[in-house]
This record gives C-alpha cells, sequence and structure tokens, in this order.
C-alpha cells in the first residue's frame, strides 16, 4: 500500500481465495454469524507506525476500530479470576485483593511504562540494522543512564517466569500475565519472553484493546480499497509457483497455470521461509542462504473452534467476566510449561492452554441480535501427532482427531463455564493443518509464522544478515511474520521494507 501511495504499479496475487491470510472474518457456522478465521486483536494495528500515516485515509475506506476497556482475564481452579481493565484503580483493586505487595509492584510498573515503552516501541518499530539500534541504546544510555539502559537489557532477554517471580508474589497475577507468552511461542522459561506479558499488561492497562468493527477484515477490506485506488490490483486465487530470474535479478513471478507477471523494480514474497526456497526451486545462489531458510525453526501448532452462540458463556468466577475481550484458561506456570512440552513432543495436550475469545461482548454486530459468537484459540498443539497425553485419543489423522479432541476443549470450558454446551448452536473446528492448508505460511498451524525465541529473533528473524527482508537474489525481498519484527497486526515487516524501497 505504501509503495501504491508512492508512485509504484502494486500487483498483489493471492493464493487463497479470500483475501487476508490470517485476518479475515467469515460466517463460519451460521449466516449472519461473522468469526475471525485467526486473527482477532488489532491493538497492533492501531498503534502502528503505518497506521499513523494511513489511518485517515483507512478509517475513510470503512476500517473500524471496536474498543475494549475490559481487555484480558483469567478464570482458576480454585474459583478465582483476575483482569486487566483500563477504568481508574479497576486492575489495582484486584490486585490487591490477593496481595498489596503485587498491587504496588504493579503501581511502580505502571509509573515505570511510558519512559520504558519509549524505547521499546522504537525498538520493536525500527528497521533490525546494527546502526539504528546502537544509537537507539546511546540515546538510553545517555538520557536514562547506565543501570536503567542494562534493567531494559535484562527484561529483553528474561523468561517470562524470571520477570514475573520476581516482580509479583501471586500466582494468579504470574499466570495471567504469563499467558500472553503462550501467544508468542514463549513457555514460562524460555528466555527472551518476558517483554510480552510486560507489553500486553502495561499497553491493554494504558491504551485497551482494540479489535475490528464487524470483523477483523475490516482491516483487510480497507487496505485492498486503498492499493486499488493508487492503481494496484489484488487478484486472489493465483497461487505463485516460482519466482522468475533474469541475469541474476528477480524479474517476475510464474503462476501454477503457466502464467507469467513481469516486474521491473521488485518481487517481494510475503511467505515463511521454507515457502520461499519453494519459490526459487530450492537454490537462491547462496547456500548458506538456503541453509538458514531451510532450518527455519516453526512454533507449535495451533487449533481453533468457532462456535455460534445463544449466550455468552455462564464464567462461575464472576458475571463480569462476560464483559472481557479475551478469557485465559492458563491456570499455572507449571501448567503452561507442561502444555508446552507435550505438544512440541507431538503430544495433544491433556490440558491446553485456551484464548476464549468473546467479540460480540465488545462489538455485538458479528451475531443477530441476542446471540453471539466465540473465538476459542488451542494453544498449544502439535502439527504432526504422535499420542496423546492424556492417553484417550488412539488417531493421529488431524482430519478425525480434530473433533474428538474439540469435545476435550469444551470440556474445559465447561468446568469454568458450566451450560456452555446448551449455549452452542452450532461449530466449526479448525485443525493445525486445516490452517495451513489455507495459508501455507502458517506451518503445521504455527499461527506466528516461526518461533520468536533468542536464536530467531531481532538479528536473527529470519537469519543473519536478512532480518530486513534481504535475499541473495537481486530485487527479491522477504517480508511477512518470519521478518523482523515478527509475528501480529503491526504490519510492521512490510511498511520498513516499503519505506526501505519507495522512501518515507
Amino acid at each position: 500500500m505504501h509503495l501504491g501511495a508512492k508512485g509504484w504499479r502494486v500487483g498483489v496475487f493471492e493464493q487463497a481465495q479470500t483475501p487476508g491470510g490470517a485476518v479475515k472474518t467469515l460466517e463460519l457456522t451460521e449466516p449472519g454469524f461473522r468469526h475471525d478465521w485467526a486473527a482477532m486483536n488489532l491493538s497492533m494495528l492501531a498503534g502502528s507506525g503505518f497506521f499513523k500515516e494511513y489511518g485517515e485515509d483507512l478509517s475513510g475506506r470503512g476500517l473500524e476500530f471496536a474498543p475494549a476497556s475490559h481487555c484480558f482475564a483469567s478464570v482458576f481452579d480454585d474459583g478465582k479470576w483476575f483482569g486487566v481493565s483500563t477504568g481508574q484503580g479497576e486492575t489495582r483493586a484486584r490486585i490487591a485483593a490477593f496481595s498489596e505487595a503485587d498491587a504496588e509492584a504493579w503501581d511502580q510498573l505502571c509509573e515505570e511504562f511510558p519512559g520504558t515503552a519509549e524505547y521499546v516501541f522504537a525498538l520493536l518499530g525500527s528497521p533490525m540494522q546494527m546502526h539504528i539500534h546502537m544509537r537507539l541504546f546511546a540515546k538510553a544510555l545517555y538520557r536514562k543512564g547506565f543501570a536503567w539502559t542494562v534493567d531494559l537489557m535484562r527484561l529483553l532477554i528474561s523468561s517470562p517466569r524470571k520477570f514475573l517471580t520476581e516482580t509479583f508474589e501471586t500466582d494468579h497475577v504470574r499466570a495471567t500475565l504469563a499467558a500472553w507468552g503462550m501467544h508468542l511461542d514463549f513457555a514460562p522459561d524460555l528466555a527472551g519472553g518476558a517483554v510480552f506479558p510486560y507489553l500486553e499488561s502495561m499497553a491493554n492497562q494504558h491504551f485497551g484493546m482494540v479489535i475490528g468493527k464487524g470483523g477483523a477484515d475490516t482491516a483487510t477490506r480497507a487496505l485492498i480499497s486503498k492499493i486499488e485506488a493508487s492503481g494496484g490490483e489484488v487478484h486472489c486465487g493465483k497461487r505463485v509457483a516460482k519466482v522468475l530470474r533474469k541475469d541474476g535479478k528477480a524479474s517476475g513471478v510464474a503462476f501454477e497455470d503457466g502464467a507469467e507477471v513481469k516486474a521491473s523494480r521488485a518481487v517481494i514474497a510475503n511467505v515463511a521461509p521454507g515457502g520461499l526456497m519453494d519459490l526459487l526451486e530450492g537454490k537462491s545462489g547462496d547456500s548458506v542462504f538456503d541453509t538458514k531458510m531451510n532450518k527455519f525453526s516453526h512454533a507449535p501448532g495451533t487449533m481453533m473452534i468457532h462456535l455460534a452462540l445463544d449466550g455468552l458463556p455462564d464464567w462461575t468466577a464472576g458475571e463480569e467476566l462476560k464483559q472481557f475481550a479475551y478469557v485465559h484458561i492458563a491456570p499455572s506456570l507449571d501448567q503452561m510449561a507442561r502444555t508446552y512440552q507435550q505438544a512440541n513432543a507431538g503430544l495433544l495436550p491433556d490440558e491446553p492452554v485456551l484464548v476464549v475469545g468473546q467479540p460480540t461482548a465488545v462489538d455485538p454486530s458479528r451475531a443477530p441480535e441476542g446471540k453471539h459468537v466465540l473465538w476459542v484459540q488451542v494453544r498449544m498443539v502439535p502439527g504432526e501427532i504422535k499420542g496423546d497425553a492424556a492417553d484417550e485419543i488412539s488417531q493421529a489423522d488431524w482430519s478425525v482427531v480434530k473433533d474428538i479432541y474439540a469435545e476435550r476443549v469444551l470440556a474445559l470450558i465447561e468446568r469454568h463455564a458450566p451450560g456452555l454446551k446448551s449455549k452452542i448452536r452450532s461449530r466449526a473446528v479448525v485443525s493445525p493443518l486445516d490452517l495451513q492448508a489455507d495459508n501455507p505460511n502458517l506451518v503445521g498451524g504455527d499461527q506466528i509464522a516461526g518461533s520468536h525465541h533468542l536464536s530467531q529473533n531481532f538479528l536473527f528473524r529470519p537469519a543473519l544478515g536478512h532480518a530486513t527482508g534481504k535475499t541473495p537474489v537481486d530485487r527479491l525481498h522477504l517480508t511477512g511474520a518470519s521478518v523482523w519484527p515478527g509475528a501480529g497486526t503491526g504490519a510492521g515487516s512490510g511498511y520498513m521494507l516499503a519505506q526501505k524501497l519507495g522512501g518515507k
């Protein structure tokens, strides 16, 4: 979109019949019930540099957000709950009910957040080039001092468990915040994961959360409108088979049907590293690069359950939970660690981590009047099933297992919200392999297009020397969630690349 605004003639070729990748909304269950296929939270888009530049234009083209002041919560087996809301003192009061010391720790985090956020958001919003980030850390050293800068660096490399156990004494608070690490492939004990629970909790406390009014596809439709208004074209159902090369430069693309499109300036591949190697027929001309792309690691898979409901879940922990955009079922750091280990071992977790999205609590327009949709993300599950940690499911074919496993998931929700099953009108279950079939970037159902562990993040996303999307093939660029700054709806890698190619 940025390139089109800079005068480039842009063609977008999407292999799926519906544009948007993981950001689309479909009537998966019944007419009138609109379900976000994968991504639901658009807060990263709303807070991005891309939206700062183009938000007014996109809003004029129909992009509309539905704000959530009650952002996320967790429910626990002891009947208690904890959640983060934007209301004055709400979150603090909930923490104080568990521990005044933790409430004071929360106060301190909130007080320090604006100063910390300036540097963290600058880091995440800048191209991953050494000279840029050296200047950023030099600025921090000059303005904040050595100790503060070292503490920031320590936060960036700490595990969720390390950060949360040092900061809070209450298991309920720790677990509620740690659940955000699981969204990005960070089980509690993995280094580099602390920043995500920190940012989500602080950003939600200070700014709230937004989802798309009517569905996440409000963003996709507005983007397409802008591309077309700038003279570009978007073609769906066009699967690119390979990148064409001439004199060592990318010169266009060829489709499965043999048709070709020439490119005079650049070919931009929004694919996972393995997909890029397929487009290059296995060879870029640089064997070291090829090895790195072929060894790129993906996170465990996810599974989606979409429900059309006659009413929201009746959470036994508290009626107030019906107001939250997300309710996590992730009762402890140890349970999250166990679930992650089981999924990595190829086992169906005995008690998966659940992200229960309640979009119609925020945006009633997604369902007929008085009805609701539930968006259930199951984290984590294996893309390839090697067994069942509960020793109950013997099958290994996801086309069979997904409905059986969905019953385990629903029983887990029912434990915290009795009567849910009686409210279900219809459902659609999406396995990890269904996600991959729809969008090959989600390898094995990996919704973040690659692990964000330290060995594959920052300078190493997707590989050292290629964090800007540069490839060994001149005029061929890689973008998407597999490239720095990684997953999410913030348009980071694409916007940075477009600024590099077309100018700011």
